[in-house]
C-alpha cells in the first residue's frame, strides 16, 4: 500500500475518532524509542531492547485495541525528547496518562519520581518514604522497574542507598548515559 494511501486511511480513522492510542518511533542517542499517547497524555516509552509489539499489545489489552501509528499526534513528545537529548530541556511539560499503572502505590512512586529534579538523585528508600511506605523499598524498585514512561518519568535518577546503580529497563549502560547527560556522573556508579 502506498504511503499516500496509508496517510489517507490514518486521517480518516482520526477524523472518525477511531484512534484511541497513537504511537510512533523516535531516534535518540540511546537508540530507537517508541512513544505512545492517548488524548490524555504520554503513556508509554519503549526502549529499543524491549519488544515493541509486546508493549503495543499490552496497551491494546489494557487501554484500547484502537492503537495506530500516527507520528503527527506525537510531535510535541518527539520535540521535548529532542530538546532533552540536545541539552536544551531539563523538565518535561508533557501531560501523562497513567492508565498502564494500576496499583495506587506504584502510581504514587512514579508520580513522586516524575518530580525528581534534573541532575538530582534519590535513593529507593527516599522514594518509598515519599510514596508513603518506608518499608516498601523492594516494592518501590518493582514500581520503578515497570515504569511505563522512562526518561520522561526519570526513574534513572533513583539509585541504591550506597549510590550504586541497580537496575534499569533500558539497561545500566543507558542509565549511566542519562545520568552523565544530566551531569550526575562522577563516583557514584
Amino acid at each position: 500500500m502506498s504511503e499516500d494511501r496509508i496517510a489517507k486511511l490514518l486521517s480518516r480513522a482520526e477524523a472518525e475518532g477511531l484512534v484511541d492510542v497513537a504511537y510512533t518511533d523516535f531516534d535518540s542517542p540511546i537508540g530507537k524509542l517508541t512513544v505512545a499517547a492517548t488524548d490524555r497524555g504520554l503513556m508509554r516509552v519503549v526502549f529499543d531492547r524491549e519488544d515493541t509489539d509486546t508493549a503495543l499489545g499490552e496497551i491494546a489489552d489494557q487501554v484500547s485495541p484502537r492503537v495506530l501509528e500516527s507520528p503527527a499526534r506525537l510531535d510535541l513528545v518527539r520535540r521535548e525528547l529532542e530538546e532533552y537529548f540536545e541539552g536544551r530541556r531539563q523538565d518535561f511539560d508533557l501531560p501523562l496518562d497513567w492508565a498502564l499503572v494500576r496499583s495506587p502505590f506504584r502510581r504514587r512512586v512514579l508520580q513522586h519520581t516524575a518530580g525528581i529534579p534534573y541532575g538530582q538523585l534519590e535513593t529507593y528508600r527516599e522514594v518509598a518514604v515519599a510514596a508513603g511506605n518506608v518499608k516498601a523499598v523492594r516494592a518501590t524498585g518493582g514500581a520503578l522497574g515497570s515504569n511505563p514512561i522512562p526518561v520522561v518519568v526519570p526513574c534513572h535518577r533513583v539509585v541504591g542507598s550506597d549510590g550504586r546503580l541497580t537496575g534499569y529497563a533500558g539497561g545500566l549502560d543507558i542509565k549511566r548515559f542519562l545520568l552523565a547527560h544530566e551531569g550526575t556522573g562522577g563516583t557514584l556508579f
